[in-house]
This record gives structure tokens, sequence and C-alpha cells, in this order.
């Protein structure tokens, strides 16, 4: 699950939240209005992040052509061009376009915190870690909870479930209702073998969200070890009914529970 939202343009629940495809999550800055070149280039870029949103890949590249003719120094429009080169596996570009976003304007939050979420699915969790605290810098920033909650995210992936418990907990404290961020704190429980508290979690997860293929895997794990054999099977025809082609009903059909 893309927390926090590490992408953008709806009010979604990321994990993380959600971030931000098009600029302007907190990073409004005194300025003069928007050229006329401006205000196309983020009209373009606006059209990409939908077009993104739906997978439409090849369509958001054309949007985001046009966004750059119109203004090659619009940021918004590179940082979309990470994200969609991202989803394309095309790390070299990713990067590139998501450093020159930055280097547009380094004080970007949005570009800072899907970069940093790039760079920690590809296993650079410091320097991933280091730009989501580059995003929490501005303090303009209007959404800093899924900077924070992709931070904690990050840190499980490290390894340091410590720091990442710490960040769930804050971003919740931003944002308590967030289901995703819920999810992923039940999950970590789980993992540490906290049953009752992750089972505390996912409760308060499936009165906020519907059922995942994510949150009912983790169910079913968490009764599994509580041997609550009756819950355990009605999670599992859950996710065998409503996602059997998720990876995590491949993995109950494998009895891979670990």
């Amino acid at each position: 699950m893309k927390i926090l939202n590490v992408l953008v343009l709806t009010a979604c629940g990321l994990l993380a939240g959600c971030a931000g495809t098009t600029g302007g999550g907190g990073n409004v800055h005194s300025k003069a209005p928007d050229t006329e070149a401006q205000q196309r280039a983020r009209l373009f870029t606006e059209l990409a992040g939908a077009y993104f949103e739906r997978a439409q890949y090849k369509i958001a590249l054309e949007e985001l052509r046009k966004a750059v003719t119109a203004d090659s120094r619009f940021g918004p429009a590179y940082n979309v061009y990470g994200l969609v080169y991202m989803e394309l596996a095309e790390d070299t570009l990713a990067e590139e376009y998501f450093r020159r976003a930055i280097e547009l304007d380094p004080r970007d939050s949005i570009a800072h915190n899907n970069f940093g979420w790039f760079l920690c699915t590809r296993g650079r969790y410091d320097e991933g870690l280091s730009h989501f605290q580059l995003a929490l810098r501005n303090p303009l920033y209007a959404t800093p909870e899924q900077a924070i909650a992709n931070a904690g995210m990050c840190a499980e992936r490290k390894g340091d479930l410590t720091l990442a418990e710490a960040n769930l907990l804050k971003s919740l404290k931003l944002r308590p209702d967030n289901p995703n961020v819920i999810l992923k704190l039940a999950g970590l429980q789980l993992r540490q073998g906290r049953l009752m508290e992750a089972r505390g979690n996912l409760q308060r997860y499936r009165e906020l969200a519907q059922p995942s293929a994510e949150s009912l895997w983790i169910g079913i794990r968490l009764e599994r070890k509580l041997g609550d054999r009756a819950q355990e099977a009605a999670y599992g025809l859950q996710l065998r009914r409503n996602f059997p082609n998720s990876a995590e009903a491949q993995l109950l059909l494998a009895g891979q529970y670990e």
C-alpha cells in the first residue's frame, strides 16, 4: 500500500495518506501571480496527475511534455514525471526528474516526500528518510502527517521498528482517523508480537474503512497467533472471495503465514 499517499491529487488516505502531484501541498511561498505560461504548465500538470492516478501513463507523459514546453522551469511537472517513471520502473529517469523538481524548488515538500518514498522502495532507506525530513522543514507543508507516516514505513523496511512506530504514532497525532496509518501500525505490532494491541488497531481500521487484502491478511495471521480459528477462517474466506488475485490470497493458499 502506498502510504501516506505517496501519490497525489486526491484526498486519499496514505498510508501515507496522499502526497501530491502538482505542488501546493504546503509549498506556498510569497510570490507574484502565475504567468500565462505557468498557468498553462499547471493545467497540463494537473491533467497529467489525473491520468497518472488512473494508470494511464502514456497520456500522462503526453500532458507532461506539454507542461514543460509551456514552462520548462515548472517544478511540479518534473515531480509528476518522477512518479510516472517510478511506476514504470524506469528508475534512472524517475530519479532524474525528482531531482530536477527539487532543484527548481528546494522547499517543495511534495517532491521531497515522493522522492523519499521512491528511494525507500529501492532500498536506499537513509537517503529516503533524509528527504522526508527535508519535506518537514517547510512550515507551510499542508500535510506533514503524510511524510511522517512514509518515514515510519521506510524505517520499518529498514528494520528500525522503534523509529517506525514513533513515526506512525506521530502521524496519527496529526490525523487520528487515517485508516491506512492505523493499519500499518497494526501490522507493525503484529510483527513485534504485540497481538492485543494489533487486534485493537485492526478493529479501529475496520470502523473507518472497508476491508482490503492487506487488512484481511493481517487479520488472518493475527487470529492464527491468538488461536481464534473461527475468526481466522472468516478473514480467510473474505480474502479468497473478494481479493482472489491478490498477493495476500496467494500467500494464504500457499500456507506462507510468516
